[in-house]
């Protein structure tokens, strides 16, 4: 890994851990904040919905105000077309569709744009499985049972073949803890896509509350557990387990799937797992006072992430193993820019 990558990542989290403020400062800065945020929630319940045929995902702009790290698109990794390249050659390879137009390098190349470009292409590779596996369980395609071939080593159906083949490249590198806890984030998300399936036959909407924890389930948990064989890193046991860590990564997965839920809620065919269709059904909101909602929660998972990220206890860890930690949570904090860029961009959503 270059030194340009280290230095930056370290930066981005020394700045974030050590924040620098008076109380005084501090008062008159969440006073402001707490107008600034009513008023534009106000104003973003007033925004025109997209127009017909135009993307959801451009409901998603007042982020860009109103959440600093999410102020400037990031930056694409100068080797994107090499990476795009090695998805679509994996994906013929693995019998799996790689349709340009929806671009899962490009979200790739923009969160891992300071690292090589094999991490960017292997998290790409999952990207593009993880999609079609969730594709295939909302269209019906694709039974549960799929992740009981997955846990198993099966490979008779493509999905199970395509992931038999990233998790011979991906779990090589990693220790038995890391695959242990791989296979616990895929039985959770088998669980999640189990309950999302019995509330479909039973006609039963999840309550709001019940909502983020089933979501982060259907979201696929050990995607965030992929940041470190990408990387090239593993993250101590006792830190994972930590709660500045549980924060860190359950704040990151809120932000990223309430996002998508935002930009996919046309697509969603009355299907009322959808954090916007929820709070219209039981909040009883219109669409843009519902997008609304969403959006004021996602600002604030951002500052809980953000909050996370600087309680992580890096000074009782080694100097390497603090650096690699620096990366992996670098990581997490870029991944809400980089999918909202993709969002706005790719073709699955327009």
């Amino acid at each position: 890994m270059n030194n340009t990558a280290n230095n930056t990542a370290d930066n981005t989290v020394n700045n974030t851990v050590n924040p620098a403020e008076s109380a005084t400062e501090q008062t008159g800065t969440n006073v402001f904040a707490t107008v600034r945020t009513a008023l534009r929630s106000v104003l973003t319940s007033m925004m025109p919905l997209p127009r017909r045929g135009g993307s959801a995902a451009l409901a998603l702009l007042p982020l860009t105000e109103r959440v600093p790290a999410m102020a400037e698109p990031c930056r694409m990794h100068p080797s994107v077309y090499a990476i795009e390249a090695a998805v679509i050659d994996w994906a013929r390879r693995t019998g799996l569709r790689a349709d340009p137009g929806v671009g899962f390098h490009r979200m790739a190349a923009r969160a891992f744009a300071e690292f090589d470009a094999a991490a960017a292409a292997l998290f790409a590779q999952w990207l593009t499985w993880l999609f079609h596996l969730d594709d295939e369980l909302d269209e019906g395609e694709c039974p549960v049972e799929v992740f009981q071939g997955l846990l198993r080593g099966s490979a008779r159906h493509p999905l199970e073949a395509a992931f038999a083949d990233l998790w011979r490249v991906t779990s090589a590198r990693m220790s038995d803890r890391w695959r242990a806890r791989f296979a616990v984030g895929l039985q959770r998300q088998h669980d999640a896509c189990r309950t999302e399936a019995d509330n479909r036959a039973a006609r039963r909407m999840p309550t709001l509350e019940e909502y983020p924890a089933l979501r982060r389930g259907t979201v696929g948990p050990y995607l965030y557990d992929l940041v470190e064989p990408c990387l090239r890193v593993e993250v101590p046991d006792w830190l994972h387990d930590s709660e500045p860590w549980r924060q860190l990564v359950d704040a990151c997965s809120d932000v990223t799937a309430w996002c998508n839920d935002v930009a996919s809620r046309p697509k969603e065919r009355g299907d009322v797992h959808n954090f916007v269709v929820l709070a219209m059904r039981q909040l009883g909101l219109g669409e843009r006072e519902a997008t609304a909602w969403v959006l004021d929660r996602i600002v604030r998972r951002c500052e809980d992430m953000h909050t996370a990220a600087r309680r992580l206890p890096l000074q009782d860890l080694a100097p390497k193993a603090a650096r690699d930690v620096s990366l992996v949570a670098c990581a997490y904090l870029a991944a809400p820019r980089a999918h909202l860029d993709w969002l706005l961009e790719s073709a699955r959503y327009a």
